[in-house]
């Protein structure tokens, strides 16, 4: 399953709204800098789901706020 996050980098508060059931905004405090908000996304998307973070993996939009992320079912 492919899920579209919208990112929010250097956010003063973490937080994770589901749009609708694939399209998730995620805001995270780690700034955008060798892939640190990029991890911290997969995190909290991770805990929000309450899934381990290995089961998701960022396909597309490493350099950009809008990303794919697929939801590996295992």
């Amino acid at each position: 399953m492919k899920l579209f996050v919208s990112a929010k980098p250097g956010s003063r508060e973490e937080s994770v709204r589901k749009i609708d059931d694939a399209h998730f905004a995620v805001a995270v405090k780690e700034p955008p800098i060798e892939g640190r908000a990029n991890k911290a996304i997969i995190k909290a998307l991770a805990d929000f789901l309450n899934v381990a973070p290995s089961r998701l993996s960022m396909i597309s939009g490493q350099t950009s706020r809008q990303k794919i992320i697929e939801f590996l079912n295992k």
